[in-house]
């Protein structure tokens, strides 16, 4: 069971008995949800998560606006949990960061998905939620990279602005050799670097769009000057920064 969760407004709400069979594992991305259990209350905050038996939750609180994630699954597929703490943490850890995308890709596909695909898809989130419980990625397993790939963009698009971020940043973050990651990529169509490059570079299109000095936008999104910059951009747009202003402002 994956299910997302968008709470447009404030929810409280009572749950029915779950099974305790069941490993549940719950994601914030926005907001707070609050899990009221027979024997404690805890806040799950934004980029957190929490592991837990499905039984005992009585229900949750949801701040307005609050998003996130529920994965569940049967104990017995992940070979056994015996966590009993309820403990929100970050959700930075390598493992959770592969099996959130796993499961953003399972979102997008698994509509598309039949026989071989679905199974594929089922027993990587298997694996991923393994990983997890027992804090470890098996990067050498195949199935495993286009969660990683999808991991390493994600965690790419939230520091375009970082002047440290390289492939090397995302395979260390992410607890893979650089190789791997390359290897993940290769799917893709694209290198690990050239979605960096990619992804600055329409963000800095944004940024012309919105009116931003072409210095300030090549500066905000590491590009090693102005030239260099120019040069990226009609390399990617086939004109120039100025060249893409003027006829943006001519529409």
């Amino acid at each position: 069971m994956v299910t997302d969760f968008h709470t447009p407004t404030g929810v409280r709400a009572q749950t029915s008995p779950a099974d305790e069979t069941e490993f549940r594992l719950y994601a914030v991305r926005r907001g707070t949800w609050t899990l009221r259990y027979d024997r404690a209350v805890l806040p799950v905050r934004e980029g957190q998560f929490m592991i837990h038996r499905a039984g005992g939750l009585a229900g949750f609180d949801a701040d307005p606006r609050t998003a996130g994630r529920t994965i569940g699954i049967p104990i017995a597929e992940i070979g056994g949990y015996h966590g009993d703490a309820l403990v929100a943490r970050p959700a930075t850890a390598p493992e959770v960061r592969l099996l959130l995308a796993h499961a953003s890709l399972l979102h997008d596909t698994v509509t598309n998905l039949r026989g071989v695909g679905l199974s594929a898809a089922r027993n990587a989130l298997i694996e991923l939620a393994r990983g997890v419980v027992r804090q470890y990625i098996d990067d050498t397993e195949p199935a495993l990279l286009p969660a990683l790939a999808r991991a390493a963009r994600e965690l790419a698009d939230h520091r375009l602005t970082d002047h440290d971020l390289t492939p090397g940043l995302l395979a260390r973050e992410l607890h893979v050799s650089v190789r791997t990651l390359s290897r993940a990529f290769a799917a893709t169509g694209e290198t690990t670097a050239g979605y960096i490059r990619r992804r600055r570079l329409e963000e800095a299109r944004r940024a012309l769009t919105a009116g931003y000095p072409v210095s300030d936008v090549a500066a905000r999104w590491q590009f090693a000057d102005s030239s260099h910059f120019i040069r990226a951009f009609r390399k990617r747009y086939d004109q120039i920064p100025t060249q893409y202003v003027s006829t943006r402002e001519d529409v």
